[in-house]
């Protein structure tokens, strides 16, 4: 065997090794710290009801649309899209790659150069909004009651989450949606393993004082604070 060919099978193989022990270390990493808990003791007595839902992969946050805090009409529903709904008394908020939301409405659909392009930064950030007439508790729908300013403080990270044009409205990406009851918009941030649509959620319950992991990209590292 060649001196080159040994040497091209020995950098393959340390390339090989470098990924088994990054995915290790990753893996670890999400293990250790989304089991460690900020926020254990957030205050008592509010009167905010929002609510953590998850679909088993992603987590939304869910909020009232209007309160003495916030009026999200005022933001959400200027675009006169089908996704009104007059009756509607909460509206969930989710982040994540644009790609993801777009182009992958079921996993079916899911393709190889959209997972690259978000696991590792290449992509761009979208914000779902989905209204809802009621909202039912469950395994994988947890309400939570919150002070008015530790809600100011989740609607301020929540809004921020947002990209805006020059008159500062949100940036709605149009004839995109679920269904009837949804609607997209340019966000900031991009996706990556580090920063994923689930850590958006965890960081919002850090903004708003609540339980949460330390860091997570997994919807059950938040969830596991709610048990």
């Amino acid at each position: 065997m060649g001196k080159k060919l040994k040497s091209a099978f020995k950098f393959v193989g340390r390339f090989v090794l470098a990924i088994i022990a990054f995915i290790a270390v990753y893996l670890l990493m999400v293990v250790i710290l989304s089991h460690i808990t900020v926020n254990s003791e957030p205050e008592k007595g509010g009167d905010v009801a929002i609510y953590i839902n998850s679909n088993g992969v992603h987590t939304d946050i869910l909020v009232p649309i209007k309160n003495d805090v916030k009026d999200w009409t005022k933001d959400i529903l200027y675009t006169q899209t089908k996704a009104q709904d007059s009756v509607a008394t909460y509206m969930a908020f989710g982040w994540g790659d644009k790609g993801f939301y777009l182009d992958t409405p079921e996993w079916s659909d899911l393709k190889a150069s959209t997972a690259f392009k978000a696991a590792f930064y290449l992509g761009t950030s979208a914000m779902h909004t989905k209204f809802y007439k009621s909202v039912k508790e469950d395994n994988e729908c947890v309400k939570i009651m919150i002070t008015q300013k530790d809600y100011q403080d989740l609607v301020k990270y929540i809004s921020e989450s947002f990209q805006y044009d020059e008159g500062k409205k949100v940036l709605w990406i149009a004839d995109q949606s679920y269904g009837k009851y949804d609607a997209f918009y340019e966000a900031n941030r991009k996706y990556s393993l580090f920063y994923t649509c689930n850590t958006w959620a965890n960081n919002a319950l850090k903004a708003a004082h609540q339980r949460a992991a330390l860091w997570t990209p997994y919807e059950g590292g938040i969830f596991t604070h709610y048990k």
